[in-house]
């Protein structure tokens, strides 16, 4: 299943880094710089075909691609003939104006945007089941007993239901915990229903240094109906519709109550349910991994509903805006690396996105064909959106720090001086070089852990 998720997973990154270099390819030839080659995938050619003055290439690595423009190494050549400017050959990378390098280099994120607008219209023009939880909440410090969190300072109770955050419904889990995750220590309004009632009560997330993501402090409440059995709880003789009424003697009101026999590693557990209005007892022994987690054979019901599609155009005006909200959250994303988190943790490598895209869709195709490429067409738009914010950072070798040079260029009305390029295009690798060892470290253990 590892190799599995790694196929599919560089398959996805693959199709994400091509769409990105297609838009670079597309821009370069629409402002009249010569491509010298195309290719699909990286290393050794094991086909090309060249179609006018362009070589189309199949690599032997199909991981992304690469577009290779005429003349966009010249500034190194005339930094090591110690001339002052590249000459400006007609159709090669220094022969355009600054403006039209401009317009190529953003052609690949462009490119990256319109990807992800088009996936995301799709799954909204296509329809799709959501599986998430209830709002009914269940505080943290009740399970874990160790200290306050957010929701008990704020006055939040175990039942409670979160209907609302800063005058958005939000029926859902999945509703609440967007908006908390994204807002670390900022106020948030809640509309909280309580015996009937609705109270306002405002809370401040914590930041989770660990991920980067605001928390407050709240489980989500799952009635202990088993859904699904396998293994142990299968041996035990538990059964689909059996409701969990104790275990080990202590009652169950809610599944993560679980969390804390569990902590003891138990070697078995007694546990009472119910079956068609009958009261029954089982022995359940529970399989543990390498890393001492249980596994129980137990899957509970959630709640699931269904995104109806929607018409072309509608679909579109829905994918553009889940694009600009996703970006907007990225940019705020990138904002709390300087904020003290863990980076092991919160800065993703290529290993680590191969794995999860592979990893999301093993999980998606593992209930339904559609449901595993709706998985990861939607993490493929994320990571498009990433990669589109992350290159456009002014940052030397990335777009971004190449259109700060063109601009720079353009506003002075002389060409680069080569050396300048060069300095800055070293700095640039190191500093990449760099932030990709720190990943992949990240990545490996990351791994390591799973």
């Amino acid at each position: 299943m590892f190799i599995v998720k790694i196929i599919l997973g560089l398959i996805g990154l693959g199709v994400v880094v091509f769409v990105h270099e297609l838009g670079h390819f597309l821009a370069a030839r629409l402002v009249g710089i010569e491509v010298e080659a195309f290719s699909i995938g990286w290393g050794k050619p094991i086909l090309k075909k060249k179609v006018g003055a362009v070589e189309y290439r199949l690599g032997m690595f199909p991981l992304g691609g690469y577009c290779k423009m005429r003349g966009e190494n010249e500034f190194q050549e005339a930094w090591e003939n110690r001339k002052k400017a590249v000459d400006p050959v007609p159709g090669t990378y220094f022969g355009v104006s600054p403006f039209r390098r401009i317009v190529m280099v953003f052609g690949g994120p462009f490119f990256n945007l319109i990807f992800a607008v088009l996936v995301l219209s799709i799954i909204w023009g296509t329809g799709f089941e959501v599986s998430t939880l209830d709002n009914r909440i269940i505080l943290a410090s009740e399970i874990s007993g160790d200290h306050l969190y957010p929701a008990d300072e704020a006055g939040l109770k175990t039942g409670d239901r979160i209907i609302g955050v800063n005058g958005k419904k939000t029926p859902y889990y999945h509703d609440i915990q967007e908006n908390i995750a994204v807002n670390p220590e900022k106020n948030l309004a809640l509309a909280v229903e309580r015996d009937g009632s609705v109270l306002d009560i405002e809370v401040r997330p914590s930041l989770d240094k660990s991920t980067g993501a605001g928390k407050i402090g709240v489980y989500f409440w799952t009635d202990p109906v088993i859904s699904a059995v396998t293994g142990p709880a299968a041996a035990a003789g538990l059964e689909a519709g059996d409701k969990i009424l104790r275990v080990n003697g202590e009652a169950i009101l809610y599944t993560v109550e679980f969390i804390k026999i569990l902590e003891q590693s138990p070697q078995e557990l007694t546990i009472d349910y119910e079956r068609k209005g009958a009261a029954a007892q089982t022995v359940l022994i529970p399989a543990y991994t390498e890393k001492g987690e249980a596994d129980l054979g137990i899957s509970y019901g959630i709640v699931q509903y269904r995104n109806p599609p929607l018409n072309p155009f509608a679909a579109l005006v829905k994918g553009t805006q889940e694009t600009y909200k996703t970006f907007v959250v990225s940019l705020r994303s990138l904002a709390l690396l300087f904020r003290g988190i863990d980076l092991t943790q919160a800065v993703s490598g290529p290993v680590r996105i191969t794995y999860m895209a592979g990893d999301i869709a093993a999980e998606g195709f593992g209930q339904s064909f559609g449901t595993g490429i709706r998985s990861m067409a939607n993490f493929l738009s994320l990571i498009s959106i990433a990669l589109c914010m992350m290159n456009l950072l002014p940052l030397p070798v990335l777009d971004g720090g190449m259109i700060v040079l063109f601009l720079i260029e353009a506003i002075c009305r002389k060409p680069l001086n080569p050396r300048a390029i060069n300095a800055f295009q070293t700095v640039g690798v190191v500093l990449i070089f760099g932030l990709m060892l720190f990943a992949v470290f990240g990545d490996v253990l990351y791994l390591i852990h799973r």
